[in-house]
C-alpha cells in the first residue's frame, strides 16, 4: 500500500471505531485531529508526535498475556512500534511489530484495535519531547506458543493476567479489555 492509502487506511480505522470510554473517544478524536492535519502523521519523521501501532499477546485461553522487557526503556509493555511505508494498513503494522518482536509465528490480530495511550518517548528523537499515540490491538497466539527475545528486548515472558508485572495505568486497562474485564 501506499503511504497515502497507508494514511486513509488509518484515518478510516480510527473514525470507525467504538471507543470503551469517553476517555478513549476523546484520545480517538486527538488521533483523527493529529491525522487530518498530518499527512506523514503515521511516520516517525513527523516531530513531535506520530502514531504507533502494537499488539498485546494473549495466550489462547486469555489467562496469561506475553509481555516484553524493553530494552531501550527497561520496562515490561506490549509488543510495538513504529508504522513503516510498506506497512498495508495499521493492524498490519500492529501484527509485524507483534511478530517480529516476541517471536510467535501464528498470531491471530483482532480487527478492531483495543486501545489508545499517548506516552511520552524521550529515547525516540535526539531533539527529545516525542509522543507516541499507540493504537494498540490485541492478537491471540496458538496454543502452546513459545516466544523468542528479540533484539529489541531483554526478555519476553508470558505472565497471568492477575500478576502483571507492571503498575503502569496504559497497560492494564488494554489487559483488562483484552481478557474481557478479568
Amino acid at each position: 500500500m501506499t503511504p497515502h492509502g497507508l494514511h486513509a487506511d488509518a484515518l478510516g480505522v480510527l473514525e470507525r471505531w467504538a471507543p470503551p470510554s469517553p476517555e478513549q473517544d476523546a484520545l480517538r478524536a486527538s488521533y483523527v485531529a493529529h491525522l487530518r492535519a498530518h499527512p506523514d502523521g503515521l511516520f516517525k519523521a513527523c516531530y513531535p508526535d506520530h502514531l504507533t501501532a502494537s499488539a498485546l499477546v494473549v495466550s489462547a485461553d486469555r489467562s496469561r498475556v506475553l509481555l516484553t522487557l524493553h530494552r531501550k526503556a527497561g520496562l515490561w509493555f506490549q509488543f510495538g512500534g513504529h508504522v513503516e511505508p510498506d506497512d498495508a494498513t495499521l493492524a498490519g503494522a500492529a501484527l509485524r511489530e507483534a511478530t517480529e518482536e516476541s517471536g510467535v509465528a501464528g498470531l491471530v490480530l483482532e480487527a478492531a484495535p483495543a486501545h489508545l495511550d499517548v506516552h511520552a518517548v524521550p529515547f525516540c528523537d535526539p531533539r527529545g519531547g516525542v509522543r507516541h499515540l499507540d493504537v494498540r490491538y490485541v492478537a491471540s497466539a496458538p496454543a502452546g506458543a513459545d516466544p523468542a527475545v528479540s533484539g529489541e528486548s531483554y526478555d519476553v515472558r508470558w505472565w497471568p493476567v492477575d500478576a502483571l508485572p507492571t503498575e503502569e495505568q496504559g497497560i492494564r486497562d488494554l489487559v483488562r479489555l483484552a481478557v474481557g474485564g478479568r
